[in-house]
């Protein structure tokens, strides 16, 4: 029996990975999010990326903005460990990514980051939404959980790779900690136990009618915050949003030449798909890898699709 982080996956779990139920969380919660995904999707702010507006000062901001969500998801998960409707879900050492993100950011902004950095208005509203969801009303902690990690797990790995070539970041790992899961030795046994949690929580149909909820204002929390970057982008010099970056023309216009919208694809494409994907970005390593890996470090939209 293959086991993740020290823990089995249990008898009798392969068959219920293959038998789920379309009132299993985990299923109403990617139904119930299609439409979000695909607003998400057309956001003003996407469609600059998808045409390979790479903006390396824009990329750090991100970094700050899920340092922030990071650090309070987080001390509410601690603060709700042991609550019946999360205690299952209770993965610290192969989950938590707030220190992470720290050690990326003073990889980004040197040893004094902490006083050059700031909670930005539209993040703030999404840690007030968390802070209030693990005081009030805990069990909504779920959605905000399975929403991020999964997302980080199903893409982030790649994406560490890409990252490291595109930014010309060191091969020892510095500034992409972020998609570093030391603790999880398989990504797709990880998420199919997180699943298998999740679907086992005891929970009635109106519990779970508002965990989609959650989920939906998850995904506009992470639109605004596009949309405040956006607009900040706008007020800075080309030469300091580029910071020596390709700007344009790394995909030439055509976005099924982003690993964003290549990643939704192969989700239903397939394995062959995927390596068509692998030769793309190697090929082509620059302006593909940075438009992958600016999205995914900043609300990992592009990785849900894997999930």
């Amino acid at each position: 029996m293959e086991t993740t982080a020290g823990v089995s996956n249990g008898p009798g779990y392969e068959e219920k990975e293959n038998h789920l139920s379309p009132e299993d969380l985990s299923e109403m919660l990617a139904a119930g999010t299609k439409e979000v995904h695909e607003k998400a999707e057309n956001t003003q702010f996407v469609k600059d990326f998808l045409r390979g507006r790479i903006r390396k000062e824009l990329f750090k901001l991100g970094h700050v903005a899920l340092y922030y969500t990071y650090t309070a998801m987080e001390e509410e998960i601690e603060r709700n460990k042991d609550h019946p409707h999360f205690a299952p879900l209770y993965f610290p050492a192969e989950l938590h990514r707030h220190e992470a993100l720290a050690r990326d950011l003073e990889y980004f902004y040197g040893p004094e980051w902490k006083g050059q950095v700031r909670c930005s208005q539209a993040t703030q509203r999404y840690v007030d939404r968390i802070h209030q969801v693990g005081q009030e009303d805990p069990v909504l902690l779920v959605a905000h959980a399975y929403t991020r990690y999964m997302g980080d797990l199903s893409g982030g790995q790649v994406l560490k790779k890409v990252a490291q070539r595109a930014l010309k970041l060191p091969p020892t790992g510095e500034g992409v900690a972020f998609y570093q899961f030391d603790g999880i030795h398989s990504a797709k046994a990880f998420k199919q136990l997180y699943r298998s949690r999740m679907n086992e929580l005891d929970l009635d149909k109106e519990t779970k009618r508002r965990l989609v909820e959650e989920a939906v204002k998850a995904f506009y929390f992470n639109m605004e915050v596009f949309e405040e970057l956006e607009e900040f982008g706008k007020t800075i010099q080309e030469d300091v949003l580029d910071a020596g970056m390709a700007v344009h023309g790394a995909v030439g216009g055509d976005i099924s030449k982003c690993p964003y919208y290549a990643a939704k694809m192969a989700a239903s494409g397939g394995k062959a798909y995927m390596c068509q994907l692998v030769m793309a970005v190697l090929r082509h390593p620059t302006g593909q890898v940075l438009c992958a890996t600016w999205f995914a470090a900043l609300a990992g939209l592009a990785a849900w699709y894997l999930m």
